[in-house]
């Protein structure tokens, strides 16, 4: 099966994609490690998409659309993906559609995460990471012991850093943004029957809890 984590950014897409990706042994495809991954890559495009991701915009869906069908291509991935952060319009649900199509797949569920948005923007704009290790915290919901102080001794370096973009006017802008263009893609998927809407204000495994149970009966 595949599946699509859908909700507004900070609804908890990440965080259900990876505990499915453990439990239930599925690859987890996220335009958002591979937006990053191309950041990190230093070419002219990474320039672009810094600007656009800073402001908060989206990227051009052909960029996009070609990062998605290198990994949906992938015989050893087939009709065992969930789609994290995509798609976020919908020309690219339609284009998912016909990508999936030529490799013989299908989406089997859409799991919309509904979350009220002003906990979002706490959510997203809190959060910060370990420069070392990585571990997240959120300084509203999930604060260090020790204020911008990650708890793992081994760390040589415990400085907590924050992405550019996760401060709370990109955030707005983030929102509007999924309310214009990526919302209106449930519609097209409620049609076809495969919508199934989880309360992601819930404790986190509850939300696991409530998503493992809609898989079971696919």
């Amino acid at each position: 099966m595949n599946l699509i984590l859908f909700g507004p950014p900070g609804a908890g897409k990440g965080t259900q994609s990876s505990f499915l990706v453990e439990s239930e042994k599925m690859f987890q495809l996220s335009t958002g490690d591979l937006l990053r991954a191309e950041l990190k890559s230093g070419s002219d495009l990474s320039k672009q998409l810094k600007e656009i991701m800073d402001a908060g915009k989206l990227v051009s869906d052909d960029i996009i659309n070609n990062l998605i069908e290198k990994k949906i291509s992938d015989p050893s991935v087939k009709n065992n993906i969930i789609f994290d952060g995509f798609p976020r319009n919908l020309e690219q649900a339609k284009s998912l559609d016909d990508m999936l199509d030529k490799y013989n797949q299908k989406i089997s569920a859409i799991i919309n995460l509904k979350v009220d948005y002003s906990v979002l923007v706490k959510r997203i704009s809190g959060r910060v990471s370990c420069s070392i290790c990585k571990k997240p915290f959120n300084e509203f919901f999930d604060p260090p012991v020790e204020p911008n102080n990650c708890s793992n001794n081994k760390c040589d370096s415990r400085e907590l850093i924050k992405r550019s973009d996760d401060n709370e006017s990109t955030v707005t802008n983030r929102l509007k943004t999924y309310d214009d263009q990526t919302l209106p893609i449930l519609d097209y998927y409620r049609k076809k029957g495969i919508v199934k809407d989880v309360d992601a204000m819930k404790a986190i495994n509850e939300v696991t809890g409530e998503i493992k149970s809609i898989i079971s009966n696919l």
